[in-house]
């Protein structure tokens, strides 16, 4: 069994909106061959609060207007470290990059296909260690200056 086309183009849409609001390390896994509850995964991760909030509202607005999918389920508000949007076909994790790292979803699914992304949503792969490699050298948050 695979993701349907309409998994596909769900995630596609989402990768988008994801990418245009600057998420980091965008990815999709095809699960559908291991759970019944839903076809695919979207990962996407921000280095702040805000932006898991503003990545998250772009997602659910360019799915809902372009596609008329609204989410079933919105978990993960109040704190914005990360906000699941379950859309049955589809569920989507935004996180921020620390939750990222320590819950580590690429490693649970890492033997399902990976799903091909819009050429938007791929270049944001290593952004978040781009991102974290530029704060430390430059005496931003955790980093001193040099």
């Amino acid at each position: 069994m695979t993701a349907t086309d309409r998994s596909i183009e769900l995630i596609n849409a989402a990768a988008q909106a994801a990418a245009d609001k600057l998420a980091h390390d965008v990815i999709a896994y095809d699960v559908s061959d291991v759970l019944s509850i839903t076809d695919a995964f979207l990962l996407a991760s921000a280095p702040n609060d805000r932006q898991v909030k503003s990545i998250v509202d772009e997602i659910e607005e360019r799915l809902s207007k372009e596609l008329g999918a609204k989410p079933v389920r919105r978990e993960g508000d109040r704190e914005a470290r990360w906000v699941l949007l379950d859309y049955v076909d589809i569920v989507v994790h935004v996180q921020h990059s620390e939750e990222r790292v320590f819950y580590a979803l690429e490693r649970l699914w890492k033997d399902c296909p990976q799903l091909e992304l819009p050429a938007d949503a791929q270049a944001t792969r290593g952004k978040a260690e781009e991102h974290a490699h530029a704060q430390g050298a430059d005496g931003g948050p955790g980093g001193e200056l040099r």
